[in-house]
């Protein structure tokens, strides 16, 4: 006997059509979708189908709704791409303790590449900037709040340095997904100094073109910080 075909449900065929839409071009990005009534005549199915589909788009991050606007497609970026995984991110991060040690793995990876990266690639500008965002993160330390996003952005811009923008997209993910266990390490007696020397070193090699010297300058400065969460959460 041959498998039972599920019954679809009507929204669901609205997304389909709705989805080669806009996958063909007929709708770009950033335009509206027709209104609920148009898609309602459109397809010949009823109102809670047409606004099943559109939530559907939507928690998909194909479609962006705004109370009394015709939902409008979404322009692509690579931050609304690592943004649509944050919230299951945080789930996992949450509901198993070994996936924080891979994901402190994943970022010693990616930024000792990014830091390579930008010293192979770095402008007069692009060091400029960073000495810019080391000032103005030393300037931050009497806010806890302003220094952790001051540390944020400094990373996100040694990756945006790279040209590859999904880099800093997930430089900055790794960095907030991680951020629950980052706020006592911050707290801890002497960091915010010491984390501001580790990040003028890794400026000074960027600024001598020396991709060996930054990566290994960024190894030590994420590994310091991932040795001193182990010791604060013992």
């Amino acid at each position: 006997m041959g498998e039972i075909i599920p019954r679809r449900k009507l929204y669901q065929e609205v997304v389909d059509r709705l989805m080669e839409r806009i996958r063909s071009g007929e709708i770009a990005p950033g335009a509206q979708l027709p209104s609920e009534r148009e898609l309602m005549e459109m397809y010949g199915v009823g109102r809670p189908a047409v606004r099943e589909a559109l939530q559907t788009l939507e928690r998909s991050g194909i479609v962006e709704i705004v109370h009394g606007e015709r939902a409008r497609v979404v322009v692509p970026t690579a931050d609304r791409l690592i943004g649509q995984i944050a919230s299951g991110a945080m789930h996992l991060l949450r509901t198993d303790p070994e996936m924080l040690e891979h994901l402190k793995h994943a970022r010693l990876f990616l930024e000792t590449g990014t830091a390579r990266m930008a010293a192979e690639r770095a402008t007069e500008e692009d060091v400029a900037r960073l000495q810019l965002s080391v000032a103005q993160h030393r300037a931050s330390m009497v806010n806890l709040e302003e220094f952790i996003e001051r540390d944020m952005a400094f990373h996100r811009e040694i990756a945006r340095i790279s040209g590859n923008p999904i880099f800093p997209s997930i430089v900055e993910s790794l960095f907030r997904w991680a951020g629950e266990y980052y706020r006592p390490m911050v707290r801890a007696p002497g960091a915010e100094k010491l984390t501001l020397s580790e990040h003028q070193r890794i400026v000074d090699a960027i600024a001598k073109r020396d991709g060996d010297a930054a990566a290994a300058a960024m190894h030590a400065h994420l590994s310091r910080a991932n040795e001193l969460y182990r010791k604060l959460s013992k």
